[in-house]
């Protein structure tokens, strides 16, 4: 099967064909660095490592790009507010931002290209959009001409004459039409502005992205994606700009993840519901936030609450249980049961792929993996060697690895301390069912179970895992 993505502009599933064979060009809209980052800003970071490590096990060659918007209004309105210069606070927040993207095990991308070091190819591009009448300076300002744009609005699906309805030209503005968007900005006073042909300014956002693609991947690139709110009139600027300029298709995919909710209510620095990285992995290791984002679709809005990151936490807590070594003493499974582990590995890997190739179907790629855990902790109860369980552990860790899951915990080695001592408790009561003390066999059952903690017995012995 084919590797299918949705696409943002067709709105449907497409077979995936790059403009090159063997190698993807992709650019993904990074942060406004202006304040700390929040899980809204790991959850597109995260969506798109997914996707770039599953692109490079299907053997792609990956040129990845994820800009900083390191000029912008908020960044001089929060500097202003804070009486700090404005490119400092841009430069700590963006190693901030790192940082947090490496406690995530986010894969180092390609480039990092930066708004303030592009003025040279902004104001290229801008002059010739000017050139092409698809644009016009008036003031000191650059505005980009939307009407001459026939196409404008099919990413969106906006119509021009429904967005000029209700639209209105300020007093002072001194745009042609209300829906013309700025390339450039004129200078205004205490902010940041580099020379132009039109006179001291900066660029508007839009103008930024285009220029940063077309600078390090080229006039035409296989994957362009970003939160879904970036669509309008982000996007749908960039494609009119772009294509405006080089005559030629920007993105062949585009690719949106769904918003963060929490509790059902949009993540919002206005409302004051915003949970940072930063407290996020002051609870949680990276891996349960990564797996918050793979049970769920990455097009879909995703609602987060302490029990969604506490079920998350389980989950991956099962996907470990089954890399443990194999059962004290054991003498070996026999052939029926290594033959169904055996199967299952081949199932694992098909199904894998299958659900993956279905637009980074991460959830039916978990459910494959759980079924692998299932089938090699049933293995290791009747008695499987390591050398019998290594074979299937290597396909699940390799596969975990493929969604940029630790096959242990990062977290201080807690995860192993705690297998550590459940194995001692099961072997204390191994001794306590010896001596028939059913009543105390029971207790530590039954509270290793409220914990999490499943024990299953066979005549092997008995063999733990944490609970789904």
């Amino acid at each position: 099967m084919a590797l299918r993505i949705y696409n943002t502009l067709t709105r449907r599933k497409e077979d995936f064909e790059t403009l090159e064979p063997g190698r993807v060009r992709m650019y993904v809209c990074g942060p406004t660095v202006y304040n700390k980052a929040h899980i809204g800003h790991a959850m597109s970071a995260l969506v798109f490592d997914i996707i770039r490590r599953y692109l490079e096990y299907r053997g792609y060659a990956v040129t990845y790009a994820m800009n900083f918007t390191d000029v912008d209004d908020k960044i001089i309105a929060r500097a202003n507010q804070m009486g700090v210069d404005p490119f400092g606070l841009a430069e700590q927040y963006i190693t901030e931002y790192q940082h947090h993207l490496a406690d995530l095990n986010v894969l180092p991308v390609t480039l990092h290209p930066r708004a303030t070091q592009e003025m040279d190819q902004i104001i290229s591009m801008v002059q010739g959009l000017i050139d092409r009448g698809y644009a016009y300076p008036a003031g000191g300002d650059v505005y980009f001409r939307v009407t001459r744009d026939e196409d404008y609005g099919r990413l969106s699906g906006r119509r021009i004459e429904e967005m000029q309805a209700g639209a209105r030209i300020e007093v002072g503005d001194l745009k042609e039409n209300p829906m013309d968007f700025a390339l450039w900005k004129g200078a205004k006073p205490g902010e940041p502005a580099w020379e132009s042909p039109w006179g001291p300014g900066r660029p508007g956002w839009h103008i930024e992205c285009s220029a940063m693609n077309l600078h390090h991947l080229g006039e035409q690139i296989d994957i362009h994606g970003g939160g879904n709110d970036l669509i309008f009139p982000h996007h749908e600027n960039e494609i009119a700009q772009t294509e405006s300029l080089t005559g030629k298709q920007f993105a062949r995919y585009w690719i949106h993840n769904g918003m963060l909710q929490l509790s059902g209510e949009k993540m919002s620095k206005s409302l004051g519901n915003l949970i940072t990285i930063e407290e996020f992995l002051a609870h949680h290791e990276g891996d349960v936030f990564r797996m918050v984002i793979l049970n769920s679709s990455y097009r879909g809005p995703l609602t987060y609450t302490e029990d969604v990151a506490q079920q998350a936490e389980r989950g991956l807590e099962r996907l470990r249980s089954a890399l443990r070594p194999a059962l004290p003493g054991s003498t070996g499974a026999d052939v029926p049961a290594l033959d169904v582990l055996s199967a299952q590995v081949q199932t694992a890997q098909t199904g894998f792929v299958d659900a993956m190739d279905d637009d980074f179907n991460t959830a039916g790629a978990l459910a494959v993996l759980f079924e692998l855990v299932r089938v090699i902790n049933q293995t290791r109860a009747a008695g499987a060697t390591d050398a019998q369980l290594q074979p299937a552990q290597a396909c699940l860790s390799e596969l975990m690895g493929v969604l940029g899951l630790h096959p242990t915990s990062t977290a201080d080695q807690s995860t192993g301390q705690a297998d550590a001592f459940i194995d001692l408790l099961l072997e204390l009561r191994k001794e306590l069912r010896q001596q028939k003390l059913w009543a105390l066999s029971d207790r530590i059952r039954d509270r290793l179970t409220d914990l999490g903690v499943t024990i299953e017995d066979s005549k092997e012995g008995s063999s733990w895992r944490w609970s789904r």
